[in-house]
C-alpha cells in the first residue's frame, strides 16, 4: 500500500452523472476517519466528479488523463465493474482508463452491477444500497488491516 502515514488513499471513480459514486463516497466517509482515509474522486466528466465532491470526497479530478495518472498512487480503487471494461459507462470509460485501472497495483474493490452485459457468477443479486455497504465494510477492513501491517 502507498499509504501517506497511516492514511489509505481511495479512488472512487464513477461517470455519467456520478450518482453511484456519490453514494460510495458518503458511505465510505461515514466509515473511515480522515486520519484512516483520504478519497479522491475520478470522474469522466465534470458532473460526476462535481456530484462525488459535494458527497464530502477530499479532492477530484475529471476525465480521461486523470484517471490515468490517479489510479497508480492510490491504495484502493473503488466503482462498479465497469471500471475494468473499455467502452462502459455509454462508452464514457475509454480503453486507456480501463487498462490503467487493470494494471494499477491498487486493491480493487468493486460493486457487479451488470450494466455492463457482464455477469459474475457466485454473486448474490442485491439492490445497490445492500451492494454498497458491503463494499464499504470490505473497504474498511482492507483499510483498518494496512494500518495494522
Amino acid at each position: 500500500m502507498q499509504e501517506t502515514g497511516n492514511v489509505t488513499r481511495i479512488a472512487v471513480i464513477d461517470g455519467q452523472g456520478g450518482g453511484i459514486g456519490r453514494l460510495l463516497v458518503e458511505k465510505l466517509s461515514r466509515a473511515l476517519s480522515s486520519k484512516q482515509a483520504e478519497i479522491l474522486v475520478l470522474g469522466t466528466n465534470v458532473l460526476a466528479t462535481s456530484t462525488m465532491l459535494k458527497a464530502g470526497a477530499n479532492e477530484g479530478a475529471s476525465g480521461e488523463n486523470a484517471i490515468v495518472q490517479s489510479v497508480a498512487r492510490v491504495d484502493i480503487i473503488v466503482g462498479t465493474i465497469s471500471v475494468l471494461i473499455a467502452h462502459s459507462m455509454l462508452g464514457e470509460f475509454t480503453p486507456a482508463m480501463a487498462e490503467a485501472v487493470a494494471r494499477s497495483p491498487a486493491t480493487k474493490v468493486l460493486l457487479h452491477l451488470n450494466r455492463s452485459g457482464v455477469e459474475v457468477v457466485g454473486t448474490a443479486a442485491e439492490p445497490l444500497p445492500h451492494l454498497v455497504d458491503m463494499l464499504v465494510e470490505r473497504v474498511h477492513a482492507q483499510v483498518k488491516s494496512s494500518a495494522v501491517s
